[in-house]
């Protein structure tokens, strides 16, 4: 398996058009609905000795939202994994927020194909 990828949005619709987008530039993807999900998606990765190389999260979603993941990722032994956020937050306040809790980087949907794979590729050695 080549590069594995970790999408975590409550939007299946989102989802599904990421993971088109990274697979078709030669990653692997796998997913999660949102913070909580993604906690137990890393756990399942890490027994399956697969350590993702990049970590996308929206902001807004149930249970436990992007932030919250991200503080909850950096306690972990993915605590250097990049995490960029995806989100139609754009405000500064809330990158600020984003920036304190470890994400890596932030892009405001929407956005498209080739603005993704670019910042994926600067973190995706």
């Amino acid at each position: 398996m080549g590069k594995t990828v970790l999408i975590v949005d409550d939007s299946q619709v989102f989802r599904t058009s990421m993971k088109f987008f990274l697979e078709r530039s030669g990653l692997s993807v796998v997913e999660a609905v949102d913070g909580m999900d993604g906690l137990r998606v890393l756990g399942t990765l890490d027994s399956s000795g697969i350590r993702p190389c990049m970590i996308l999260t929206d902001i807004n979603m149930p249970r436990m939202d992007g932030i919250a993941f991200v503080k909850e990722v950096k306690k972990t032994a993915h605590r250097f994994t990049p995490i960029l956020v995806l989100t139609t937050e754009s405000q500064n306040e809330s990158k600020m927020e984003g920036k304190a809790a470890g994400a890596t980087g932030w892009l405001v949907k929407p956005f498209d194909e080739k603005q993704l794979i670019e910042v994926v590729r600067r973190f995706v050695r």
